[in-house]
């Protein structure tokens, strides 16, 4: 009985973590499809730089720590305000950094502007420090119906401020009004909502002990941020801030898809892999099921984004914003691959082979590294199309260690991946044809009708081929709708 009523729980769990993810994501969709109406790629842009700054702070405050706190065996009064002033004390010290960085940084990107947005935005660091505790005890307590109700009403009310002040002529400001109305909002809708309170406790000796863990995530945290953040600082560097606006526009959208999925997919398979690590061939074969799964269902998604981002972005943030399509059908290509990267590396985890999971991020980014500097002597499209051909080449770098592991190395499971991805090119083309053949109609006719022939013919020729993912899912549906 125990055991059920914690799978229950854990499934509960999980269900609220995803509609946190998808429901805050989904309202911050049609806030920025109201704000590209309302301010200039250039503007989007400029906050999209100093975002990258404060991230990387961010990371320095809230990793490591927040993590602790969940693994802890034992986590009380005393570990969760220890760390709650400790993350404070960073965040002054990050917001410290930031205030006097702010004029090289508007200097060295030759933007005036960047100077007082910077001091004011970075504001956020504290509220983000009281937030990632939050979390900490949600995530522990498994109480994520609270969180998500939190991050819907957080989302909410930023979009309100965002789209007033943009509206009222406030231009770039109105993106930093988001963003600090987002973590406000968030912090105090959190503190009604949980019930944790940060008591006048502290023990350095708790913080020294938790620090021996999450010194290590702190690091591969930081490494993984700032690669990630490379592209968008190279961009807006080299070219203009109206560029970079346009290509973080562009990987929005197939992030969107992706990262949703990535929420699920992580929430789901360490755990599952883990609880048969010692079975390995229970574990290939869960992991044979996930691979296709997640390729058959977020190919076709991808792909079809591919095929309708002219109409698409046409339609929902107007002509001034087409500058985007090039970077969105790249990123769309780039984002298929996610899929395979996180099983597999789920599965290195399960293994608690976190050893040869630091060796994989060393080398993929050093060849990343390698690859951007090769892009940067081209163009922005040829660094971005690089940066997809790159991580196409790292699902095989992912995948290698499961070959001796598992026995699914990166052939087999490419060969179990083409299906879905033979199907999802052929629809891209019928639709990119489709939309050919109806020529200048109506966008509000075009693009719900580019979208019900791709649906349609993804799911005929599934059917027609048989396809062994198709079926699963269709099981597994009737199961839940018959309740069983």
């Amino acid at each position: 009985m125990a055991d059920t009523g914690m799978k229950k729980k854990i499934m509960n769990g999980m269900l609220w973590k995803v509609l946190e993810s998808s429901g805050a994501q989904g309202i911050q969709f049609i806030i920025t499809i109201i704000l590209a109406r309302l301010l200039t790629p250039g503007e989007y842009g400029i906050v999209g730089l100093i975002m990258i700054f404060i991230t990387i702070a961010n990371t320095f405050v809230q990793n490591g720590f927040g993590t602790a706190l969940i693994q802890k065996t034992e986590a009380d009064q005393t570990d969760f305000s220890s760390v709650f002033y400790f993350e404070m004390i960073l965040a002054a010290a990050m917001y410290a950094v930031l205030w006097l960085a702010a004029p090289l940084i508007a200097s060295y990107y030759r933007i005036d502007v960047l100077t007082d947005i910077v001091r004011v935005l970075s504001v956020v660091l504290f509220p983000g420090a009281v937030i990632s505790v939050q979390t900490a005890y949600v995530s522990r307590k498994m109480e994520f119906r609270g969180l998500f109700i939190s991050t819907l009403i957080a989302s909410a009310i930023s979009g309100v401020v965002s789209i007033g002040m943009a509206w009222a002529g406030c231009g770039v400001w109105a993106m930093a009004g988001q963003q600090i109305a987002y973590y406000v909002s968030l912090m105090v809708v959190l503190f009604v909502a949980v019930s944790w309170r940060p008591a006048l406790l502290w023990s350095f000796a708790r913080l020294r002990q938790m620090f021996s863990f999450g010194w290590k995530l702190l690091c591969a945290s930081l490494l993984d941020t700032v690669f990630n953040n490379l592209y968008g600082l190279f961009i807006g560097k080299i070219y203009n801030e109206e560029l970079l606006g346009s290509y973080s526009r562009g990987e929005q959208f197939p992030k969107l898809i992706a990262s949703n999925l990535g929420t699920a997919i992580q929430s789901v398979l360490l755990p599952a892999f883990a609880s048969r690590q010692n079975e390995t061939g229970t574990v290939r074969q869960m992991m044979r099921r996930a691979i296709r799964l997640s390729a058959f269902a977020v190919m076709p998604m991808l792909m079809g984004l591919f095929a309708t981002a002219d109409s698409l972005v046409l339609l929902l943030l107007g002509e001034e914003w087409m500058v985007c399509v090039p970077f969105l059908r790249i990123m769309c290509i780039y984002y298929c691959f996610w899929p395979i990267h996180i099983a597999n590396l789920q599965v290195v985890n399960a293994m608690g082979r976190s050893d040869i999971f630091l060796k994989l991020e060393i080398i993929k980014k050093v060849t990343s590294v390698a690859v951007l500097l090769i892009g940067i002597h081209f163009s922005v499209y040829t660094m971005v199309i690089l940066r997809a051909v790159h991580d196409f080449a790292c699902t095989f770098i992912n995948a290698a260690p499961n070959r001796r592991l598992i026995g699914y190395g990166p052939v087999r499971q490419w060969l179990d991946v083409l299906p879905s991805a033979a199907l999802s090119l052929a629809m891209c083309a019928a639709v990119m044809c489709a939309g050919t053949l109806m020529g200048d109609i109506s966008l509000y006719v075009k693009l719900p009708a580019q979208i019900l022939i791709g649906a349609g013919f993804y799911v005929l020729a599934a059917w027609i081929f048989r396809m062994d993912s198709f079926f699963y899912l269709a099981d597994t549906l009737k199961k839940a709708v018959a309740g069983k």
